[in-house]
């Protein structure tokens, strides 16, 4: 297909290289924000799976500190969650360093979000169909519940987007994002600040 294999990558490298340009202040200004909300390091390195599951590094803007109980265990994810950062993870403008990972080639502008690599050996064939095509920083399952779905609802609308890929589809999909951004809806499940674990069909829905 024309659009996925060409037309979408290049699409996807002049975005993130004009939108990088375009947002340098914002992007100075948050980082130095979040350094002293942080009082470190404002960015967040993780191992993620991207296409046909090869492991890349991605990067976000840390939205919760590391504190943690008289045990040494990381308090839940509300309770280190910054001000700064809950302000910054509603406007999802903690997604944005993810541009450099677009300009890699490691990620697109749409796809499926790139998860944690120790859920690979859980998904079911089908479900592993979500790693035919780069992950995005935003996605179907992103406009249509993002945290507030089940991770069944979640990889179903993946790999429906992975049998659907256009560039009308991906329009629709920014614009939708855009407005859900701007509502503020779907950003966190309904107990927990991030999506609760994925354990696998055998587990049930996570």
């Amino acid at each position: 297909m024309l659009y996925r294999s060409i037309f979408k990558p290049v699409i996807d490298f002049s975005v993130a290289f004009i939108g990088l340009i375009i947002l340098s202040p914002v992007l100075l200004i948050i980082t130095l924000l979040l350094w002293a909300a942080n009082r470190g390091n404002p960015f967040f390195f993780q191992d993620r799976p991207g296409k046909t599951g090869k492991i890349f590094r991605l990067v976000k803007f840390r939205t919760m500190n590391n504190r943690k109980d008289r045990n040494g265990k990381l308090l839940p994810d509300h309770e280190r969650l910054t001000t700064v950062g809950r302000m910054i993870r509603s406007l999802s403008l903690d997604e944005l360093p993810q541009l450099i990972s677009i300009l890699k080639g490691d990620m697109s502008l749409v796809g499926p979000r790139p998860l944690l690599v120790r859920y690979l050996p859980l998904y079911t064939p089908t479900q592993s169909r979500r790693h035919l095509v780069r992950p995005g920083i935003t996605g179907w399952a992103q406009v249509n519940g993002r945290n507030t779905i089940s991770w069944e609802q979640k990889f179903e609308y993946d790999v429906w987007y992975v049998d659907h890929i256009g560039f009308l589809l991906d329009i629709r999909i920014l614009w939708m994002t855009a407005v859900k951004v701007f509502k503020r809806e779907g950003i966190n499940s309904a107990a927990t600040s991030t999506m609760s674990p994925f354990l696998g069909d055998n587990e049930g829905k996570a």
